[in-house]
């Protein structure tokens, strides 16, 4: 990523040549004429230009038709019209905004022509187990998270041919990566154009190991857990990914039959109101940036209900939902809400539309639900826990056409301060299951 090293180019070149004679790669003859795509940032101090310059002769150097974007201020980070983060920053969720369309630049040149963006929201995101795929069965053994993703398009789902794009996320940006979640699934810009151009987006999940081998959940560029064929054929997470591409090519393992969409809350839309148990004097709260949104009673004893929305409209039209369940993470807390009173419940109202206005606001406390009490999330004390189902009056009042609200709350106000926080760093999610 640097220079302080020579960075030999030359003798990578032989040493690519070399690896394709003796078969450990495929011929370096395929290169020919196929376009590459290379971006560095003027501001990314990370992967140093002269780096990304060698990588772009590189690929040169085997006839491949490399476009190099080096004109954009960006730092170290995928640059996306949706990025939240400035264009020079280089900070987590490294999704950054430049002005550009950097997706459509590449993949113009890798396809040729592309057709405008769509919504992205038109197909299913679904979710599939990586340990099928793995070497040995263990996704966590190679350095893999249990689940991966993979963006299907309406038109792929009905029959349509459609291309395949891999997308692999960054370091710090895998799913179980300190709850980074979907973040960059849903916000690389790449769902958008699938959706006009009949292409299906995998996006295979590396994962943090516990030890100093790969703490910031990379991908293996440099062998780590000893896997000396990491860049070649016989690496473990290559071969993995391969065995996805097949699956999806229908020449391979099939790929998961379960029909399955996630979606992450809307965060400018959540929030938490506190109120007395009453319901009386209630107030928007104000610690979500902080600690997360907050649910039972506070240290001021004011009692918290969170509320949350999802673009519902996303589940695909025409299935009919067989199961629903909402997955919270927790942050921080105190106490033990659910034993105090004993036995109380932390339940999940359900509101067709929002409860008033779809931003957070006191009257959302005590507004009144489409359902109530249509799931229920039992102790757990930290990490996720999983809400029961949907109850089937719940799941009918999800909105197909728009934003659905969820209400968390426990049934009885604790006694004294017994709270817990919620969605500091990973949102919560609503998993759907459809057929």
């Amino acid at each position: 990523m640097d220079t302080v090293q020579n960075l030999q180019l030359a003798a990578l070149e032989q040493a690519t040549r070399d690896r394709s004679a003796q078969g450990q790669i495929d011929p370096v003859e395929n290169l020919a004429g196929d376009p590459v795509y290379a971006f560095s940032g003027s501001a990314d101090t990370t992967v140093k230009r002269p780096v990304v310059d060698a990588l772009s002769d590189y690929y040169g150097r085997f006839g491949a038709r490399v476009r190099y974007d080096r004109s954009t201020a960006a730092g170290h980070a995928w640059i996306t019209p949706l990025g939240p983060n400035s264009c020079g920053a280089t900070q987590t969720p490294f999704l950054n905004k430049c002005g550009t369309d950097a997706e459509g630049a590449l993949l113009g040149h890798l396809l040729g022509s592309v057709a405008a963006p769509g919504s992205g929201t038109g197909g299913s995101l679904i979710r599939f187990d990586q340990n099928a795929y793995a070497p040995g069965g263990s996704a966590s053994a190679i350095s893999m998270g249990a689940e991966g993703f993979a963006y299907v398009p309406r038109s792929c789902s009905d029959g349509a041919r459609c291309r395949l794009l891999v997308a692999l996320h960054g370091c710090k940006q895998g799913y179980t990566y300190q709850g980074f979640g979907t973040r960059f699934v849903e916000g690389a810009y790449l769902n958008e154009y699938a959706d006009t151009n009949d292409m299906i987006v995998l996006y295979p999940q590396a994962a943090a190991t516990g030890t100093l081998e790969n703490p910031n959940g990379c991908w293996n560029w440099w062998g780590y857990l000893g896997d000396t064929a990491y860049a070649r054929h016989g690496g473990k997470q290559i071969e993995a990914i391969m065995g996805m591409v097949r699956a999806l090519r229908g020449t391979g393992t099939p790929p998961p039959s379960s029909d399955r969409t996630v979606l992450s809350s809307t965060d400018a839309e959540d929030g938490y109101v506190k109120a007395a148990a009453d319901g009386s004097g209630a107030a928007i709260g104000t610690l979500e940036d902080l600690s997360g949104l907050a649910l039972g009673r506070g240290t001021d004893g004011k009692v918290n209900r969170t509320v949350v929305s999802f673009d519902t409209s996303r589940i695909p039209a025409g299935k009919e939902i067989a199961r629903a369940w909402l997955t919270v993470t927790r942050s921080s807390g105190s106490g033990d809400p659910w034993a105090s009173p004993a036995g109380n419940r932390l339940l999940v109202d359900v509101r067709t539309g929002c409860f008033g206005g779809c931003a957070v606001e006191p009257a959302d406390w005590s507004a009144p639900a489409s359902v109530a009490g249509g799931a229920r999330i039992d102790a757990f004390s930290s990490g996720s826990a999983v809400s029961t189902d949907l109850s089937a009056e719940a799941v009918a009042a999800l909105n197909r056409g728009g934003t659905t609200q969820f209400r968390l709350g426990f049934a009885s106000a604790p006694a004294g301060t017994a709270y817990l926080f919620v969605n500091r760093d990973t949102p919560v999610t609503l998993t759907v299951e459809y057929r």
